[in-house]
């Protein structure tokens, strides 16, 4: 099994991160199961709590998909809270697609009633907003708590030494009581440099016991099962009908034409039998 992992991470500027993100993978996944991690390498990968950012690095995560199917992955995994391109590239593609946000989201709705999101500021707050929504998870979502980290370029120091952790690590634990204490029976952070950060340093609860959830670990275990479930149902994963359905045969074409001859990859050109 190929899975290619989509960070939203610039490579240039987070080197600590993808390692510490690589380890936090490799003890997730199955030792047959190859994790492939990509980065943002042309534009972006810096600042994806902006929309207009967001949107700018969203192009190459989708021109990404197109290289997982032609490369022959099996599944493609957005690792960021927002879910950039989630859906998109679930139009384009057949193998499953899965994204940080929303999978987190679906998980912690089975190990319990009520969860908290840790924000990283403030900002992150109406993106997040757009993935409680989407998930219909509004009226399980007992509020946003945030660290109060305005640089979100502090991270990367956290990431390069074990001992700049304790400041991120307090406030994290602030902000996780303040949730618990509102009723939240499972803790997110919410974004991905923080999940790694904390799963690597083997926190997984909250000192009252309540659970933080590791949403890599999350992201990468329903992906392996997202591909063994397709493996039983004819190799489809993803509802071709309506929300993601790919332009017909016939009309690909002219698609092609306006926009590209890539788009599409997985459409045949011709008439519909």
């Amino acid at each position: 099994m190929r899975i290619w992992y989509q960070s939203v991470t610039r490579n240039g500027r987070f080197p600590a991160y993808n390692d510490v993100l690589r380890r936090v993978i490799d003890r997730a996944k199955d030792p047959d199961t190859e994790v492939e991690i990509h980065g943002i390498e042309r534009q972006g990968g810096t600042g994806d709590q902006y929309r207009y950012l967001a949107f700018l690095q969203t192009v190459e995560i989708l021109e990404n998909v197109h290289r997982a199917i032609e490369e022959g992955f099996d599944a493609f995994l957005i690792g960021n809270i927002g879910n950039p391109g989630l859906l998109e590239a679930r139009e384009i593609a057949e193998f499953p697609v899965l994204g940080l946000g929303e999978t987190s989201i679906n998980v912690m709705r089975t190990m319990g009633e009520q969860f908290g999101l840790v924000t990283i500021n403030e900002k992150y707050r109406p993106r997040l907003d757009d993935v409680i929504q989407h998930a219909d998870a509004e009226r399980r979502l007992t509020g946003m708590y945030p660290m109060d980290f305005p640089q979100i370029f502090d991270l990367e120091t956290a990431c390069r030494d074990i001992s700049n952790r304790d400041e991120l690590f307090h406030r994290f634990k602030a902000a996780g009581e303040a949730a618990s204490r509102d009723g939240a029976e499972v803790i997110l952070a919410a974004g991905g440099v923080v999940v790694a950060l904390l799963a690597d340093s083997g926190i997984d609860q909250l000192d009252d016991g309540t659970p933080v959830l590791n949403g890599i670990a999350a992201l990468i275990k329903q992906g392996e099962a997202a591909v063994r479930l397709s493996r039983q149902m004819s190799g489809s994963y993803t509802s071709q009908r309506l929300s993601h359905a790919k332009p017909p045969p016939r009309e690909i074409a002219g698609y092609r034409e306006s926009y590209g001859a890539n788009v599409y990859p997985t459409v045949p050109e011709g008439e519909e039998t």
